[in-house]
């Protein structure tokens, strides 16, 4: 069977088909929603345009690899969270879409959330060997920074978060204000990459959450005083990584035992995942193809609720 995924967040458009009998990626496509030179982020109402824009024209393209008439069940992502009151108007593109293809096919329609499909779309990329165990996830992106008690995909509760900036807001911020544009990520570790200094920056844990304020006001104070791009994307960087490391320490008093997954646009740093596995060499990363936002994760969820993807 192949199994089509759907996902329109708040930053991208992204799309996927899972073959159930080989247990591969078929194809899968992205399209970073547009923002303007400068800005830090988009309305609601432009993030569902650009979606209603690009959704069309990315299946159409997807027809041409993987007919449409050949998928078997249809997953989508129709809120951020799996949690009363997590709503997000983006979403509705691609639900809508989802409704349309799995009517017109007659086939199977399962609803998940984003946090979900993030979760999905690391534990599909470890191989499967957690899929159906206990864990510690980390879904660190633009607008989420949370440590969730998972039993494969679903959501135990959430153990930890930040009480103000997400770490992906203090990392968009710092890049636009370094000159890249957003969101500025993957801009951002190239850079901190060119810096051969060891930083050890301060920051903020209490337990099993963090406070990231601080973190972007020290970037700005950096700036200020002259200090190098390059270093100041290096010390932003390095204050997310040893954030994860205080939450995970707290998360050990509780879970002593479990294994640690790190998922989320911010975990694919190249900068962030050596730290960590310094003091946590069992700590396991994905590529960015599957920690960024996409679709993977949410043809994956479908995938294993119609039962065409067995328990490992």
């Amino acid at each position: 069977m192949l199994v089509l995924g759907i996902d329109t967040s708040n930053y991208a458009t992204s799309l996927a088909v899972l073959s159930t009998e080989t247990k591969e990626v078929v194809c899968d496509s992205k399209r970073f929603l547009p923002v303007k030179e400068g800005q830090r982020g988009l309305r609601q109402s432009d993030a569902v345009f650009h979606h209603t824009a690009a959704l069309p024209e990315m299946l159409e393209a997807l027809n041409s690899r993987v007919p449409l008439p050949q998928i078997g069940a249809v997953g989508v992502s129709v809120r951020p969270r799996p949690a009363p009151g997590s709503y997000m108007p983006c979403f509705l593109v691609g639900e809508g879409a989802a409704r349309a293809i799995a009517l017109a096919r007659n086939v199977r329609l399962v609803r998940t959330s984003h946090q979900q499909g993030h979760v999905a779309a690391a534990l599909y990329a470890a191989g499967g060997s957690l899929s159906e165990r206990e864990a510690l996830v980390f879904h660190i992106s633009g607008g989420t920074t949370e440590l969730l008690h998972c039993c494969g995909t679903e959501i135990l509760e959430r153990v930890g978060t930040t009480t103000d900036l997400y770490a992906g807001q203090a990392v968009d911020r710092t890049g636009v204000r370094l000159g890249f544009p957003f969101p500025a990520g993957e801009q951002l570790s190239h850079l901190a990459a060119q810096c051969r200094e060891e930083i050890r920056p301060k920051v903020s844990v209490h337990g099993t959450d963090c406070s990231l304020s601080g973190l972007e006001n020290q970037c700005v104070k950096l700036m200020e005083q002259g200090a190098q791009p390059a270093y100041v994307a290096k010390y932003c960087l390095s204050a997310v990584a040893y954030t994860v490391l205080g939450m995970i320490d707290g998360a050990r008093r509780r879970f002593p035992n479990l294994p640690v997954v790190c998922a989320g646009g911010v975990m694919s740093s190249e900068i962030i995942r050596p730290i960590v596995q310094r003091q946590v060499p069992n700590a396991v990363f994905v590529p960015g193809r599957f920690s960024s936002d996409n679709a993977i994760g949410t043809a994956w969820i479908a995938a294993r609720e119609v039962g065409a993807w067995p328990a490992m």
